[in-house]
């Protein structure tokens, strides 16, 4: 049984993290990060949190961990178990190399130990989902799952709903829809766009609606994240009045600095001004990151809509004025 494990609270009577009770035989580690500003106070206290999770897994379990991080390091600095790492570097037990990004497809090599162990492809597009998936194939030989079977389910693997998942393809121009709400999270996702679709003008449209993310703690990082498109568009803050003003991401400061980045940003309050104003700006070749961790207003049907629309009003002005 494999469940992904979750640092926000159980319940309204239980605010301790889910992962708490779930005791787990083995485990993935791919990052420690400040988050759910509502539940935890800062960057310790998550850690905190990750610490006891680490020690609920028993001797006899295995842990794979990201190799970098000073808050990984500090979360397993105490397993009981047998830790291995992933990624990247020289130290790596589990070591990603040759990675090819490609407009299709994304391939990569693994070396176990310094020494090559397989090679890999699948559909996804981003180097977080490499990753994601040399941690997995790592747990899964670990449980002796062989390497012919590792391959052939990462090949056939189609990803997951609202994870780079292309909602509409309009008139040459491609909607992408991702729950991406956190800074790390949006930086790999249009990362992830960059090596899909390459010399495409890449559009940022958020919605502020997590905990954190309606708050100003990460508001830094956040602009540095949505700086990495070419156009951002943010609305209103999600219930704003929840927040207190002093804690409350700050919308116009945020555009500043993106646009201290040398980016194109603005915040437009509500979806449907949202569309009205960027639908007549797109061209063919553009992709839009929709990015939100709800449902954003209907954004995903209606700016399509709204782009087949203006596709029809071009290809038939004299039937448009006749209907007019």
């Amino acid at each position: 049984f494999i469940i992904e494990a979750d640092e926000y609270d159980t319940a309204f009577f239980d605010k301790g993290p889910k992962f708490l009770h779930y005791f787990p035989d083995a485990m993935i580690l791919t990052s420690v990060e400040f988050d759910h500003a509502d539940i935890y106070k800062d960057l310790e206290a998550v850690e905190t949190a990750f610490k006891r999770l680490v020690n609920l897994v028993p001797r006899r379990g295995r842990i794979v961990a990201f190799d970098e991080g000073d808050s990984v390091e500090r979360s397993i600095s105490r397993a009981l178990c047998p830790v291995e790492r992933y990624g990247a570097t020289q130290n790596s037990t589990w070591r990603m190399t040759n990675l090819r990004l490609e407009p299709a497809r994304t391939s990569w090599s693994v070396l176990h130990n310094g020494e090559h162990w397989a090679d890999f492809e699948f559909s996804l597009g981003g180097e977080y989902n490499v990753l994601n998936a040399t941690a997995a194939a790592a747990l899964a030989a670990g449980c002796g799952i062989s390497k012919d079977k590792i391959s052939t389910a990462l090949k056939t693997f189609k990803s997951v709903k609202r994870r780079l998942e292309v909602r509409a393809e309009v008139n040459g121009i491609t909607i992408i829809d991702d729950f991406a709400h956190h800074p790390t999270a949006i930086a790999g996702t249009l990362a992830a766009l960059r090596s899909r679709y390459p010399g495409a003008r890449i559009w940022a449209i958020l919605e502020p609606r997590s905990n954190t993310l309606r708050r100003n703690v990460l508001q830094n990082d956040l602009a540095k994240s949505l700086a990495m498109a070419d156009e951002v568009v943010v609305a209103d803050v999600f219930k704003s009045d929840a927040i207190p003003e002093a804690e409350r991401l700050d919308l116009g400061s945020l555009a500043a600095q993106i646009q201290r980045h040398g980016r194109h940003a603005r915040m437009v309050p509500e979806v449907d001004g949202i569309v009205q104003l960027i639908a007549p700006e797109m061209r063919r070749g553009d992709v839009v990151a929709i990015l939100s961790n709800g449902g954003f207003g209907g954004i995903y049907e209606k700016l399509p809509q709204r782009l087949r629309m203006l596709a029809g009003s071009a290809t038939n002005p004299a039937g448009a004025r006749a209907k007019a």
